[in-house]
């Protein structure tokens, strides 16, 4: 098609994001669990019939570069793309909308246990093949696994909890998943939320069909998606030709691996770029190895920071990007590998690699390191209160840290960065929740590397439990600090600690999992960011 006018896709890009929005709006005010309504663990898009993401909500980075594999997955074990309408494979003609895809196997496009994806075609009247995707994305406080929480320090994915590979969510289906979880009744909530949310996306959008028509929207999207790749090009086009490396570690992996290597090699040649990240460790026992969506995901989140704030976000970023990977290694893992910390842990560690490539190719425009973890804390017993019964509980939480300073400014305080976009769960709502208390809560003064312009602080965060609770921690940071830049200071390291009634303390390693009994006090103390330039 011509190009499009510049007014009119402003126009549908806003008429696209606002619908990734209600999704949201819809998902956030649904939800049962504190993790979905309060910290907002979740993210919406829209794609084409392609699959290629066409708008999204500002939510989660590291769910949003990974949700179109997971879309794309749904399309081919279905078959969707090839005329054969999903109405028609369930003998529903009747039935006003086709029926709604899950998935969270992080081998086929999901990212780890807890993330559980929705997918719904829309397929319009008079029309066999679906003219659009929604999709959303939601962390569940427990689907199953050896430990409440479902972020355990494991040797297997099976012992991460309940693995879904595409199927269709069906009710024999939620009460599979639900049943699966320490808790089920709030599983059933948020996945109806979900539900709700995609109902949402389909109103919205099946009105703007009504409107503009579907072919022209689709041309509108198609446009859209190919002005961002036009921008993306223009971009790389003008940074220096050349290869750029840069070479980060993981702590540990929970078993007595440790300084695992993550190293990336940034090609620039004309207006492509190529990151390979091939040369990285092998997998490794723990749960840190992250599969190949997260990388994606980690690659899109770097570049689109380079880009305009008003550039639309969809799949155009990634068209002129190729991203290499090694099967079998701790960035591109296979089964049976366990997962669960590639998501929090290793997308931030991948962030901090192709940022440190991309501060070669671009001085004075990339941050110093960020906190580098997302400082993962889960909890499960059962509540001792009344009228609780001894009920189950799970609970999922990550804690902020410092953000690395910029050239131009230090970094802030007490922030979610890069990969996580969540906010911290207020004092109130979790002391409503559940049987605990948190003791204390500050920033963490002094924790950011010095610098011409310092690193942020990172936070201390203390509990204390009414009720013999298991507690699992999935950290980094604790060894290896976030690095500073041009002459800037690393942030001070993270660590861990468990007191006893009497005050007598230990630090806890950076992964375990632990049994705390009431009057303990768990405390997180998070990495600071690195700074920026010489003092």
């Amino acid at each position: 098609m011509p190009d499009a006018d510049p007014i009119e896709l402003e126009v549908f890009r806003h008429l696209f994001a606002a619908v990734a929005e209600e999704m949201g709006e819809r998902l956030m005010r649904s939800a049962y669990s504190p993790n979905i309504k309060e910290r907002r663990d979740f993210s919406c898009a829209l794609f084409d019939a392609q699959g290629e993401m066409l708008a999204q909500a500002a939510h989660i980075p590291v769910h949003l570069g990974s949700t179109p594999m997971a879309v794309r997955a749904v399309i081919d074990a279905f078959g969707l793309g090839k005329g054969d309408s999903p109405r028609k494979q369930r003998g529903l003609s009747p039935f006003p909308r086709p029926p709604v895809y899950v998935l969270n196997d992080p081998y086929a496009g999901g990212t780890h246990l807890p993330d559980i994806t929705v997918v719904q075609p829309l397929v319009l009247p008079g029309n066999d093949r679906p003219a659009f995707y929604f999709a959303n994305r939601a962390h569940h406080a427990d689907v199953g696994g050896v430990s409440p929480g479902s972020l355990p320090i494991s040797k297997h994915i099976d012992d991460e909890g309940l693995r879904i590979t595409p199927r269709v969510l069906d009710d024999a289906t939620l009460d599979w998943i639900a049943n699966a979880s320490r808790t089920p009744d709030e599983r059933r909530g948020d996945l109806r939320a979900q539900l709700a949310a995609l109902t949402a996306g389909a109103d919205r959008l099946g009105s703007m069909a009504e409107r503009y028509g579907v072919e022209a929207l689709a041309q509108r999207g198609r446009a859209l998606i190919g002005y961002t790749e036009r921008i993306v090009r223009a971009l790389i086009a003008e940074l220096p030709d050349g290869a750029y490396a840069f070479e980060d570690v993981l702590d540990d992996d929970g078993f007595g691996t440790t300084a695992i290597p993550v190293r990336c090699t940034l090609t620039i040649a004309g207006d492509s770029a190529r990151v390979d990240l091939s040369a990285s460790a092998d997998q490794v026992a723990g749960p840190v190895n992250a599969v190949r969506a997260i990388v994606v995901s980690a690659v899109n989140y770097c570049f689109r920071c380079l880009l305009p704030a008003d550039l639309p976000s969809n799949g155009g970023v990634m068209r002129p990007i190729e991203v290499v990977t090694r099967p079998g290694s701790v960035v591109d893992a296979q089964y049976p590998a366990p997962v669960a910390g590639g998501n929090v842990e290793t997308s931030q560690r991948l962030v901090d690699v192709v940022f440190g490539a991309l501060a070669q190719v671009l001085p004075g425009r990339v941050p110093a390191a960020s906190c580098g973890s997302m400082n993962n804390l889960t909890i499960g017993g059962a509540d001792p209160r009344p009228g609780m019964g001894g009920r189950p509980f799970a609970y999922y939480e990550t804690l902020a840290g410092g953000a690395g300073a910029s050239p131009s400014a230090p970094g802030g305080h007490a922030l979610h960065t890069h990969m996580t976009n969540t906010l911290n769960t207020p004092v109130e709502a979790f002391e409503h929740a559940y049987p605990a208390r948190i003791v204390s809560y500050a920033i963490r003064r002094g924790s950011g590397g010095a610098g011409a312009q310092p690193g942020g602080d990172g936070v201390a965060r203390a509990y204390q439990f009414d009720t013999p609770v298991t507690a699992t921690l999935l950290t980094e940071r604790r060894v290896s600090p976030p690095y500073g830049l041009n002459g800037g200071e690393p942030g001070q390291a993270g660590f861990n600690t468990l007191a006893d009634a009497g005050c007598n303390m230990t630090e806890l390693p950076a992964k375990t999992s632990i049994e705390v009994q009431p009057g303990e006090t768990l405390t997180i103390q998070t990495p600071g960011g690195g700074g920026y330039g010489q003092n």
